[in-house]
């Protein structure tokens, strides 16, 4: 499958899941057959849709489905395999089978590639083919494409996006309706932004998993998901968003890589974003990857990041581009994850940064002197200092925003904070994103 599809060819296509988005391709192939075929000369034929349970098969999909996805891959006429059924143990199982015949894999997976990919694109250069997967980050934003194509002759110096469309959500609603997490969370649930069970999304480890594809990309260099310090909003408090608010920020779950000297930081977490940062108005479910290369400058990547048509979109321009051959040609001479190195990787307490500390205070003289000393022994600089009235009559939220200091440090001085008997732990400490230098003054 190297070499490039010609035009009048029609090519045979096994999808395996169809779900959300599996239902969205479906629809993209069949109601954009000829635009396709006018902007490709490619036929697109479905030959094969493995669902797990026939009688679950969603409306509108008017396909003669089975569940028998060895065949589909088998089956001669299978040129593409589309996976998307998710997970881990069997997604690796069927697209394995898939690289050892030859056949290209077009891929929304980001867990099976954020835990597998190295041995999987290693699998595929050794059977002359190759794996697609636009769609694993960002939904229908083309960041992939842009790091390995389009930002090629940039190094790249930071990666900061928000890459978790369920979290964007939440956070945009306790944000401007002044809403709790559980009131949040439960409109997602409602509005059908967030699973049953979110606990992927909100702890933040969806976002870990595509962080750990697109830095692996942006710095060549192989990256774990252990790698990356991960913290979600499922502990985070409506009134931290409150005074961010009022200290000039919007709190944003972000995932955040940067090259620093010889290393690499890679972290998920809540972080205060300066409210005229170009991040801080993505709302709700969309998504945007803020790059940052050293010919470029800065990039806003942005758009519908999650959802059925947006990433039915990058699967079928995958798809596409595979039968075309550009993305065979590309994956045979580039560089990929079974090449890369592994990543030296900056230890969180050596990262250096703004933060922001809530603590409750008893409503008593001295309590402030005895915080600002442990911060002063940490040698961590103040920036600002907001207090407000007691609120059950005994202890008064303080919020204090620092100058760059190590995290360690940060950490090491809020541990002993906690210790203060006039303070009601624990702290809540969070990391303020430094404003880009070129948008300084605008």
């Amino acid at each position: 499958m190297a070499a490039a599809i010609v035009g009048g060819k029609s090519v045979g296509v096994a999808l395996l899941g169809c779900g959300v988005v599996g239902s969205g391709v479906v629809k993209i192939l069949h109601e954009q057959a000829d635009l396709l075929r006018q902007r490709t000369g490619i036929d697109f034929q479905l030959r094969h849709v493995v669902v797990r349970d026939p009688a679950k098969i969603r409306q509108g999909v008017n396909l003669a489905v089975h569940t028998d996805a060895e065949r589909a891959i088998d089956d001669p006429q299978t040129d593409i395999v589309i996976e998307l059924i998710g997970g881990v143990e069997r997604a690796g199982q069927l697209v394995e089978r898939a690289l050892k015949l030859g056949k290209p894999v077009v891929t929304a997976n980001k867990s099976l590639l954020a835990s597998r990919g190295s041995e999987l694109f290693a699998l595929a250069r050794q059977h002359n083919t190759c794996i697609a997967f636009e769609a694993s980050c960002a939904g229908g934003i083309p960041i992939i494409g842009a790091l390995v194509n389009g930002l090629v002759a940039n190094r790249i110096d930071a990666l900061v996006g928000i890459v978790n469309g369920t979290c964007n959500f939440i956070l945009t609603k306790m944000t401007r309706n002044g809403w709790t997490y559980a009131h949040a969370l439960a409109e997602a649930q409602k509005e059908g932004f967030a699973e049953a069970d979110p606990t992927m999304d909100v702890s933040g480890r969806d976002a870990a998993q595509k962080l750990a594809i697109l830095a692996a990309l942006a710095f060549n260099v192989r990256i774990n998901e252990g790698d990356i310090q991960t913290e979600g909003i499922d502990k985070l408090h409506a009134a931290d968003i409150k005074f961010a608010g009022e200290l000039g920020y919007v709190i944003k779950l972000l995932a955040v890589a940067q090259r620093l000297g010889s290393k690499i930081f890679l972290g998920v977490h809540p972080i205060l974003v300066r409210r005229d940062d170009v991040l801080a108005e993505v709302s709700g479910s969309f998504n945007a990857v803020s790059v940052y290369g050293n010919a470029l400058g800065h990039a806003l990547f942005y758009g519908r990041g999650a959802g059925q048509m947006p990433t039915a979109s990058a699967v079928v321009a995958d798809l596409a581009n595979v039968a075309l051959g550009v993305i065979p040609t590309a994956f045979a001479k580039m560089v990929h994850f079974a090449d890369l190195p592994p990543a030296s990787i900056l230890p969180p307490r050596e990262l250096i940064s703004r933060h922001y500390l809530r603590l409750m205070a008893r409503d008593e003289p001295g309590v402030l002197a005895q915080v600002t000393k442990i911060l002063g022994e940490k040698r961590i600089s103040l920036s600002a200092i907001l207090q407000h009235e007691a609120s059950d009559g005994q202890h008064v939220p303080v919020v204090i925003t620092t100058h760059q200091a190590p995290q360690g440090a940060l950490r090491d001085a809020v541990a002993a904070i906690d210790q203060l008997s006039a303070i009601q732990k624990p702290t809540v400490f969070l990391r303020i994103l430094e404003e880009p230098k070129e948008f300084a003054g605008d």
